[in-house]
């Protein structure tokens, strides 16, 4: 008889990283236009973190994390066309409500999925899709960035940062990033033109003529990188706060756009990203992997806020 189980890691409560337990949950079966996918890896993003402390947009637990998925097509549900069992796949889950990544199994929609590049393995392929949407609807979607302009990147080594750098170079971008002095050499072998160490630099002071930011970091980043923008330029930041609305007021003022913005799956980004990848223009940095049963010490490395690039969990 077929296994209806499946291994998953799971929270009752809030609280710190201890609050992760392995456990057994229902294995989900595809509904219409859906399909099932075996997980092979599962990359972990700064928000499992902030969801586990404090539930976010998810509320109480209990609940399974995880967005990013990368694996194998087990079974699909009625009127699905796009794969077939065994197909290799990747993509991000409904962002915020259809987490549940750390798991032997996730059920999605089947355009939530784009076809994994052949170059890469599981691994780098579950550490791109939510951090690589997200600089791509950032950069193309909602900046349009074009080749030329000038772009400033914070945090440009982080998850998403690294990847927003490389995508905008496969725009034709000139690419400005911030990050201590330790990531430069890093982020000048992904095609960063200019480096800011923001710990001696007042970044506002040293960076202008800039035609877009993309603020990974929040706080007073917004209204500090207003002052290095040109009149037409457009700030998107990637951190939602009650303070968006007076950052669009003040930019108004200045004659730029401000955005805040949310990522959400996109089959025909997930087919570019792939494309960049396979062409060799687009890559993520691993930092640490670890099996699914250590997850609760992926998201103790994941807090420190000293890693290059992406944590990702391996499903066994």
């Amino acid at each position: 008889m077929p296994r209806t189980t499946m291994r998953a890691i799971g929270q009752d409560m809030l609280g710190g990283p201890e609050v992760l337990k392995e456990i057994e949950a229902e294995r989900p079966a595809p509904g219409p236009t859906e399909v099932l996918v075996r997980v092979h890896a599962a990359g972990v993003n700064p928000t499992d973190w902030k969801h586990r402390a404090t539930g976010g947009m998810l509320g109480q637990p209990p609940f399974v994390l995880g967005w990013d998925v990368s694996g194998v097509v087990d079974s699909v549900g009625v009127g699905t066309t796009l794969y077939k069992p065994g197909d290799e796949v990747f993509g991000m889950l409904r962002y915020p409500y259809g987490h549940g990544a750390f798991a032997e199994y996730v059920a999605a929609p089947a355009r939530t999925f784009a076809r994994k590049p052949r170059k890469i393995d599981h691994v780098r392929a579950a550490a791109l899709p939510l951090a690589a949407l997200t600089a791509w609807q950032a950069l193309v979607d909602t900046a349009e960035v074009r080749a030329g302009q000038r772009v400033l990147v914070h945090a440009a080594a982080g998850g998403v940062g690294h990847l927003a750098v490389q995508i905008a170079k496969a725009q034709g971008a000139h690419v400005i990033g911030t990050a201590s002095a330790a990531k430069h050499e890093f982020l000048r072998g992904l095609g960063a033109d200019e480096l800011v160490d923001y710990r001696s630099v007042d970044f506002a002071e040293a960076i202008e003529d800039v035609d877009v930011v993309i603020d990974t970091i929040g706080g007073d980043y917004g209204p500090r990188s207003l002052r290095t923008l040109r009149e037409g330029g457009v700030i998107v930041s990637l951190v939602l706060s009650n303070t968006a609305a007076d950052l669009r007021a003040q930019a108004e003022k200045l004659g730029i756009r401000a955005e805040a913005m949310l990522v959400e799956p996109d089959h025909a980004a997930m087919k570019a990203i792939a494309a960049l990848v396979e062409e060799g223009r687009l890559h993520a940095e691993i930092d640490t992997v670890l099996p699914l049963e250590q997850a609760a010490k992926a998201h103790e490395l994941g807090e420190t806020g000293r890693t290059t690039g992406k944590i990702v969990l391996t499903v066994r």
